[in-house]
This record gives C-alpha cells, structure tokens and sequence, in this order.
C-alpha cells in the first residue's frame, strides 16, 4: 500500500485468496507459489483507497520455519507442520511424534497427544532451554462449575464480570515488580523463582529436575501458565530431551551428540549429551514465531516513497510512537505495534487501549474535523528512545535468549506498567502530533479554546472578587455546599409534590 500525497489517500492493494490459502503462512504461500504457480494462492488483485489504514495483524502470526541448520527435512517420509497451522488431515494414532519447542503452545497440547482423540504411541519434545512454569489459578468453585456456571451469572450480572476482570486486572500488575532492574525487584524476583522452583520439582519426575531448573531470571523469558505440562511430563509415553535436533532420515530422526541445557561446559551435570536416533512418523514444529519483523510481509510506503521497514532499518529497528503510529505515515495506525507487549498483563487490555487510543485521531477524520493525522518526528524518536533505554535496566536484558529482543534491539516488551499504557491512551498529548485540520474543525478547535479562556477567567474573576469582598476559601467552600444541599432539598421537594 502506498500514500498519495496530492490526494491524501492511502491506496491499497487487496489480494483475495484461493480458498485455504488464507491460512497458509508467508512462507508456505511462496512455497506453494514456487511449485503450482500464482493462481494456486492469488486469485485476483482489487485496488482500493482510503482516507485511514489501521493495521491490526497481531504479532504472533508468522510461524517460524524449518531450522535451516537441521539437514534432511526433504527425505522425511512422515509429515511435518507447525502447532500454528495445525494439519487437521494427518492421523496420529499409533504414531512416533517428535515436538521440536516448549513454549506455551506446546505446552498446550503436548500432554494431548497421548490421549484421545490422537492416541499417539509416544512423543519426544525437544526443549533448547527450560522455561520458568507457574501454576494456572484454580477456577472458583473448580473448573467444572465454573465452566457450568460463570457464563450464566455474568450474563444475569454484567457488573460482576466487569469486577472480576479488574481484580485480575490488580492481581496481574503486582507481577510487573518481576521485570524491574533496582534490588527489590530482584528480590521479588527471587522469591517468585523459589516458589516455581518448588511448584516444578514437587509436578515432574526427578530425571526432569536439573533440565527444568532455568538458569536465567524469572520475566527474562515469557512465563507459562500451566496446568496440564508439568503433570502431563508423568506419562511414560512422553519424554523431555534437551539433546539437539542434529538431522532427518526417511522414517526418524537424530538427536545429538551435545546438549542444549545445561551447558556442555557443566561438567558435573547428569543431562544426556549422548547421540540417539528415533523412530518418527511425524514431525510437530513449535517453535515461535518470527515476532521481531512486525507487520510482515505487508509493505507500506509513506511520504517520499519510503518504505516503513527501511525507516525502521534506518533508526535502528521496529517502533513506532506508543505503538501506534509513525511520522512519515500519515493516517496509518496500529493495534499491538512495537512495544507493546507485557510479561504480566492481557494483550485484550493493551489492545483495548490501543483502539481507544486511534479512535481519538479516526474520529476526527471521520467526522470531517482533520484530513491528516500524523505524529511529530522528534515525538516518535523521543518515545523510541526513552523506550530502549529503560528496557536496558529491565530483567529482559538480563542474558537470556528470548523471541522478545533481536540483535540486541527489543522491539516487543513495554517498560512499563499496563497501568501507565492505560493513561497514555486515555490522555493523549496532542502537541506529539501534526494534525491538518479542516475549516469545520478548526472553527470547532477556536470555539473550545475560547469557552476554555471564558471559563478561565471567569473562574479568576470570581476568586478576585471573593477575596475583594473578605469571603475565605474555606468560606466559599462551605456556601457552595449549603447552595447545593438547598438545591438537592428543593429539588426534591418539587419531585415530590409532582409524584403527589
């Protein structure tokens, strides 16, 4: 998509899809592309134009590929695909399963597989690096009333759903002290790391203990919240190995030789380290997602024909001012743009935010009181910057290797609470941005101004006169509730005798 200046519109080219192609990842759309040509992914190209471009696309959406230093994926007689793109088709029942990942979707529906309706014959997950794991609250009244019940009671009550959100709203926030960089988060964080530790060695056999004890800080890495991993890892179908994936044959693969955790240099450890092949019948990556490219594969171009991954290059990486919007892309906004992931909050709640947030420079277009909305270049550097710069004495530039930081840029994580993103979005700073506006608005603008400059000195004019006259504040205060409960009786009176 690109910007037309002299019209002030986005144009946008809209490719609709073959049917399934739309839930294809990028890469697997060029594969298919590579063998069966466009019109197997492409049906048709429409060009549209616009006065706002919102971008929603998430940040979780591109699964990462095959590992390209893991020869041999092409011989695989079996079937792979990604816990993204879930292959619906493939039958696993009574099947070798390899799971190359332990992250939280992994951890999802690794203890599923070994059940109905998969059944498979075994499972062998591959972990580079033991996450730290807490314990999923417990339902009130347990999963089953709750699942029977809640949806009724809130539907009677709306408020009591509205309640229960902001006290998990409270209760997460507490958890934002884990990624601070002064000496009590690192207590805090410390104390959070014993109880995991405790939680991990009391869920999962004692051969898992050394293999599951992470050796980075609690928040240096996303948290999962588990309920059925950790108990899951008890089936003797299953097991954990931190031997590398080395290479595929037709009907298996090889782990090993080394080790991915503990380190190799750990010599005192008793994690295999030995090379071992495995029968395999089916190949499940969960590896991520590649999270650092952000917005890909969309291409924008703004203002002087750039484009907005070579301004992004150009500054040093992915952001954008409050994760939202960019100089140089005017009327262009983003839901869940960098930086504005948390480690201990809902994406809901600061996806929430963001739309509220745009909604405040749409409505102005939509209404016809701006033709451009655009935020300041020195306020977009200024925020980048402040950003970068706190997130280096935050726990996630503590050594650890995480999908949140590329090349030592993060552009993922917000430095702050989701308390403070939540006033940003609300009180927006207007002098950040650049907005054009109409000869409808700006008479609306002056005429805000002008009531404001009234009521200012009308609001002067009443405390000169007050102290003209010799009336002290606690005075005037106390006339002003005497007037208002005269007015409230009054008032009620007139209810009243109406009634009667």
């Amino acid at each position: 998509m690109r910007w037309l200046e002299d019209q002030e519109l986005w144009e946008i080219k809209l490719n609709h899809m073959a049917p399934g192609a739309g839930d294809l990842s990028e890469t697997q759309r060029q594969e298919r592309i590579g063998e069966s040509g466009l019109d197997s992914v492409q049906i048709w190209q429409e060009t549209v134009r616009a006065k706002i471009v919102a971008s929603a696309v998430g940040g979780l959406v591109e699964p990462r590929a095959w590992p390209a230093n893991v020869p041999g994926k092409e011989s695989f007689e079996g079937d792979i695909f990604h816990s993204a793109r879930w292959d619906h088709k493939v039958e696993l029942a009574g099947k070798d399963v390899i799971v190359v990942g332990t992250g939280c979707s992994a951890a999802q529906f690794v203890p599923k597989l070994t059940k109905s309706p998969f059944n498979a014959k075994s499972v062998t997950q591959i972990m580079r690096s033991p996450p730290w794991v807490a314990p999923r609250p417990v339902a009130p009244f347990g999963q089953e009333m709750w699942e029977k019940w809640s949806p009724r009671v809130f539907s009677a009550m709306p408020w009591l759903a509205w309640l229960l959100r902001l006290v998990i709203f409270i209760g997460a926030e507490r958890d934002f002290n884990l990624f601070g960089g002064e000496e009590y988060h690192a207590q805090f964080r410390s104390k959070v790391e014993k109880e995991l530790s405790d939680h991990m060695r009391k869920s999962v056999p004692a051969k898992y203990h050394e293999i599951l004890s992470p050796d980075y800080p609690v928040g240096c890495k996303r948290r999962i919240f588990d309920a059925t991993w950790f108990p899951g890892l008890n089936d003797p179908r299953i097991e954990l190995t931190t031997l590398p994936l080395t290479s595929i044959q037709p009907r298996g693969v090889t782990l090993g030789p080394g080790r991915t955790y503990p380190d190799m240099e750990k010599v005192d450890s008793s994690a295999p380290k030995h090379e071992v092949k495995l029968d395999a019948d089916a190949i499940i990556l969960a590896n991520g997602f590649d999270t650092t490219t952000w917005l890909h594969p969309l291409k924008v171009k703004g203002r002087n024909d750039q484009y907005l991954h070579d301004v992004w290059t150009a500054r040093g990486g992915p952001q954008a001012y409050l994760g939202a919007a960019m100089d140089g892309f005017p009327n262009f906004f983003i839901v869940f743009g960098p930086n504005t992931a948390t480690g201990h909050s809902s994406v809901i709640v600061a996806s929430e935010n963001m739309v509220n947030y745009n909604l405040k420079f749409m409505r102005l277009i939509l209404n016809g009181d701006a033709s451009t909305c655009e935020v300041k270049k020195e306020a977009e550097t200024r925020w980048t910057k402040n950003v970068q710069e706190k997130l280096k004495k935050t726990v996630w530039n503590a050594g650890c290797q995480s999908w949140y930081i590329n090349d030592g840029w993060n552009s993922t994580v917000y430095p702050y609470s989701q308390i403070d993103f939540t006033l940003r979005c609300m009180f927006p700073k207007w002098g950040d941005w650049n907005i054009k506006y109409t000869r409808k608005g700006m008479l609306k603008l002056r005429l805000r101004q002008i009531l404001g400059y009234f009521g200012l000195i009308a609001a002067m004019a009443g405390l000169l006169w007050a102290r003209r006259s010799g009336v002290a504040f606690g005075s005037m205060f106390a006339m002003l509730r005497q007037t208002i409960s005269r007015a409230f009786v009054q008032g009620r009176g007139v209810a009243l005798r109406r009634s009667s």
